[in-house]
Order: structure tokens, then C-alpha cells, then sequence
């Protein structure tokens, strides 16, 4: 054999491919490449997507008008808490997974990630979780046990206490999902602190790695705790405990409690990925580098920080005392400061560049906005007195979904927009990435918008009948949701066509930034595939 082929053989030892190893089927399910396994990952996280997408569109049908339509106000129930599930633990945690395993081992100069075996059970523990929480509504139509889980996805005390069958599926579900992310985490951890390139020092990290680590601590930190709670909560429900029971001594209140301190947290882990990715995008398309890196990193860690101390706002109507009230007010309040000096580097970024709009940049500026919305409407809840108005009212909807919709998925789609070039060799279809932009931001705020005014005329949320005088936002609002579904499949295609082939991507990839290597670290690390020579 040749030198060259004793080469290749190597390298197809490494990655998991080649003669030696299982081809078809086999070789998704054995393999261990961080490439396959983040294609793998955000392939299911689109699935899963349009899954959970096709729910809440029922949803939104029934809720076109007033009255009981389509479904029985129990099976509304349980479409509202599996979608919230699906959205949050099997569409978005995976795609900012399958982001790590993509571009974490190329930022930082690694041959794969550091536990790759792990990094393989870790995506294939996915589908299984997946399968249970969606089985209950198959096996409802054959007379088996009462559907999904109808009691939100935050399975709150005493309800879900008392519920059916759907809440045991929907535990271990959790329980599986929670093995998945603690893998994952561990595996992202290990890799930057240990797989780095010589020279690339933790404060020449890529803000996309930062962001991910402080994820990855998060997760750690807060999965055990919603682990417990839900294992409690099976046990009040078939071992005759009483945790959660107040009848029997317990406390209703201890549940939200133990689920919130993973629940808010939550929202960071969903959402630090995407903040990390932010600069990356901004500066390829300003042509500047990235303004405040050390900023950026030191507000990483203080959202990190705080996170994990202000979760009882999500229940400030639950009768706390007064002095409790008052902290998590403020401490809710401050986590505006560190955010706050994101926005203001990624403004920074722009300012005064050679700014370009590609889909990539117009998904980037999108985000800025309608996350924006997000961040002034958690002030307005975090206020004591207003939110005993707001809370469980549609106002809250809507600002989660400009949170996790506009700040999250439409990060997601930031990303794999940026990104598809380098992980496919094609550019992507500009013009149709921009149709599905326009599209996108125009029916989330026909979706969302009246749903804040909904939230202030008094609506509450989750109830699938309503007053003669909500019809007209309700109905504006279900257009939008449609036009939103549907307007995802131009996504889909988007993404398929530029797997398919299309344009060649360049060695710049992105027209016209020259001067600048496209994925460039901020600060660029010595010794990193990512510095271009210059050729003159």
C-alpha cells in the first residue's frame, strides 16, 4: 500500500468511514465522526420542528374563533403541553447541539470531539425520548389510556398529581432527553478545555465555543434538579409519597420550585448558543472584527451566574413573601445589564462597517429586533405589581415566543444559513433565504404582536374557548401562525437544495468580505485552521 493510501485508510479510520467500517443503516447508528453526528441532530431537530409546528397550528385553527370547533378542550390541553415539549427538548436543544458537534472541533483545532463514543449515544438517546412523548396520541385512538400529557409542559402540582398516563410518558421522556444533554454537555466541556490548539489560549476562544461552555455548565448545574422533581412526582403519583400533595403533608408549591430552577436556566441554555453566534455573523457581514470580545465573554458568565438565582419569577402570584418578591424582582431585573452590553457590542460590530445583507446578516438583524421585544417585555413582567395583570395571560405567550421563536429558531436559522456553505460546499439559494426571511419576520409579529394585547385586555392562556370581544386579535392571530408554518417549508427546501448541489461555495464563501476569513474566531488564535494566508 502507498504511502497516500496509508494516509487515507488512517483517515478513514478516524472519522468513521471506509472499508473496515458499517456502511447504510449501520454506519449512522455506530458512528462516531462529530460531523455525521451534528448533521444527525440538526436533521431531527428540523423534524421534530414541523412536529411540533403542525400542534400549535391545530391549535391556533380552534382557536380562529369562539367556540369549541375542532377538539375537546382536554386534547387541546395535551397539543399545547407536547408542543412546548417537542419545541423546546427535541427542535431546539438538539439543533444547538448539532451546531457544537459541527463547529466546536473546527474553531478550536480538534480532530473530533473528546468523547466521541458518548457524543454517538448522546444523539441516538434523542429519538426513543421523541417517540415517548408523542406515543400517547397513538395510542389513544386505539383506547389505550386517556392521550399525552395535558398539563403544560411545566407538569405543575396537583394536576399532574392526578393526571393520566400521558404524564408518566412524559417523565421519562424528560428523564431520557436530561441523559442526552448531560453527555452532550460533559463531552463539550472536555473538548475545549482539553482539545484546543496549542497557542489558542480560553480568552482566544471563539465567542460561539464561549457560549457554549457556560451552556454546557448550565445544563450540568439544573437537569439534576428537574430530574428529581419529576422523579418525586412519580412517586407521589404511584408509590404513595406525598411530596407534592398537600393533602398528605406535602408542598404544590416545592414542585414549581425544583422545576423552575432547571425551567429558567432554560431559557439561557436555548438561547447562549445563539448569542455566541451573533458576533461570528455580525462581523463577517460589517467587515469589522468584533467589538467588546472580553465584554461579551465576562457577560456570558454573569447571564450564567444569574440564570441560576432568579427562577421564582415565573411565580411571583403564588403567594411568596414580600421580601422574596423583592429579590427576584431585582435580581431578575439586573440580568438586563449583562445583556444589555451584548446588544450593545453586536451594534458596536456594525457600526460605521461595510455592511452587507445577506440572509445570514438579515436573519442576524431580525433577531436583534424581535429579541429586543423579548428583553422589554421580561422588564415589564419582572415588575411585582404588574405582573399580578399579566401572569398566565396571553402577554406571557408572546413574549416567550419572541424570546424562544425570535431569539431562538430564528437564531438556529442564522446559524445553518451561515453555515451550510462550509458544511456543504454550495452557497445557498439567496434569493428564496430571503423570501423565507421576509415571510418569517412579517407572520411572527402578525402571530405574536396581537397577542400582547390580548395578554393586556385580559385573555388568559391555554383555554381553547374565549369572549366575543378577543376574536378579531385571535383571529389575526391564527393568519399569521399559518402563513409562519407554512412559510418553514421554503426553509426546508432551501436547506435540501443546497445539500443537493447548487453554487460552489469559494474559498471566501461570503461575496465580497474580503480581508476577512468568513468563520473568523474573535480573537483570531495562533495556529488555527481558520488564519488564511494572504497571497499578493
Amino acid at each position: 500500500m502507498s504511502n497516500a493510501s496509508s494516509l487515507d485508510q488512517h483517515a478513514a479510520d478516524q472519522h468513521g468511514y471506509g472499508a473496515s467500517h458499517p456502511s447504510g443503516i449501520l454506519r449512522w447508528l455506530t458512528t462516531t465522526n462529530h460531523k455525521e453526528i451534528g448533521s444527525m441532530y440538526l436533521i431531527f431537530a428540523l423534524i421534530m420542528f414541523f412536529v411540533g409546528g403542525a400542534m400549535i397550528l391545530a391549535v391556533r385553527a380552534e382557536l380562529f374563533q369562539p367556540g369549541l370547533q375542532l377538539m375537546q378542550p382536554e386534547f387541546f390541553n395535551q397539543l399545547i403541553g407536547v408542543h412546548a415539549l417537542v419545541m423546546i427538548f427535541a427542535a431546539l436543544m438538539p439543533a444547538a447541539t448539532g451546531f457544537a458537534n459541527w463547529q466546536i472541533p473546527l474553531m478550536i483545532g480538534a480532530p473530533d470531539m473528546a468523547l466521541p463514543r458518548i457524543n454517538n449515544w448522546g444523539f441516538w438517546l434523542l429519538p426513543p425520548a421523541a417517540t415517548l412523548l408523542t406515543l400517547p396520541f397513538i395510542l389513544a385512538l386505539f383506547g389505550i389510556g386517556d392521550g399525552a400529557v395535558a398539563t403544560g409542559w411545566t407538569l405543575y402540582a396537583p394536576l399532574s398529581v392526578q393526571g393520566g398516563m400521558g404524564v408518566d410518558f412524559a417523565i421519562f421522556a424528560i428523564h431520557i432527553l436530561g441523559i442526552s444533554s448531560i453527555l452532550g454537555s460533559i463531552n463539550i466541556i472536555v473538548t475545549i478545555f482539553n482539545l484546543r490548539a496549542p497557542g489558542m489560549t480560553m480568552m482566544k476562544l471563539p465567542l460561539f465555543c464561549w457560549g457554549w461552555l457556560i451552556t454546557a455548565f448550565l445544563l450540568i448545574a439544573t437537569i439534576p434538579v428537574l430530574a428529581g422533581a419529576v422523579t418525586m412526582l412519580l412517586t407521589d403519583r404511584h408509590f404513595g409519597t406525598n411530596f407534592f400533595n398537600a393533602a398528605g403533608g406535602g408542598d404544590p408549591i416545592l414542585f414549581q420550585h425544583l422545576f423552575w430552577f432547571f425551567g429558567h436556566p432554560e431559557v439561557y441554555i436555548l438561547l447562549l448558543p445563539v448569542w455566541g453566534l451573533m458576533p461570528h455573523v455580525i462581523s463577517t457581514f460589517s467587515r469589522k472584527a468584533v467589538y467588546g470580545y472580553k465584554a461579551q465573554v465576562y457577560a456570558f458568565i454573569a447571564i450564567g451566574v444569574l440564570g441560576v438565582i432568579v427562577w421564582a419569577h415565573h411565580f411571583l402570584t403564588a403567594g411568596l413573601p414580600v421580601p422574596a418578591l423583592l429579590y427576584f424582582m431585582y435580581s431578575t431585573m439586573a440580568i438586563s445589564l449583562p445583556l444589555a452590553v451584548l446588544f450593545f457590542c453586536w451594534i458596536a460590530t456594525m457600526w460605521r462597517g461595510a455592511m452587507s445583507f445577506e440572509t445570514p446578516m438579515l436573519f442576524a438583524l431580525g433577531f436583534i429586533v424581535l429579541f429586543g421585544m423579548a428583553g422589554l417585555t421580561g422588564l415589564v413582567l419582572a415588575d411585582v405589581a404588574a405582573d399580578a395583570q399579566y401572569h398566565h395571560s396571553y402577554f406571557v405567550v408572546a413574549h416567550f415566543h419572541y424570546a424562544l421563536f425570535a431569539g431562538g429558531i430564528m437564531g438556529v436559522m442564522t446559524g445553518v444559513y451561515f453555515w451550510l456553505p462550509k458544511w456543504t460546499g454550495h452557497m445557498v439559494d439567496e434569493k428564496l433565504g430571503k423570501l423565507h426571511f421576509w415571510l418569517t419576520v412579517i407572520s411572527f409579529n402578525l402571530t405574536f404582536m396581537p397577542q400582547f394585547f390580548l395578554g393586556l385586555a385580559g385573555m388568559p392562556r391555554r383555554i381553547p374557548d374565549y369572549a366575543l370581544q378577543f376574536a378579531e386579535f385571535n383571529a389575526i392571530s391564527t393568519v399569521g401562525a399559518f402563513i409562519l408554518g407554512f412559510s418553514q417549508l421554503i426553509f426546508a427546501y432551501v436547506v435540501w437544495k443546497c445539500i443537493r448541489g447548487g453554487e460552489k461555495a469559494s474559498d471566501k464563501v461570503w461575496e465580497g468580505t474580503e480581508g476577512l476569513e468568513w468563520d473568523l474566531p474573535s480573537p483570531p488564535p495562533l495556529h488555527s485552521w481558520e488564519i488564511q494566508p494572504v497571497i499578493k
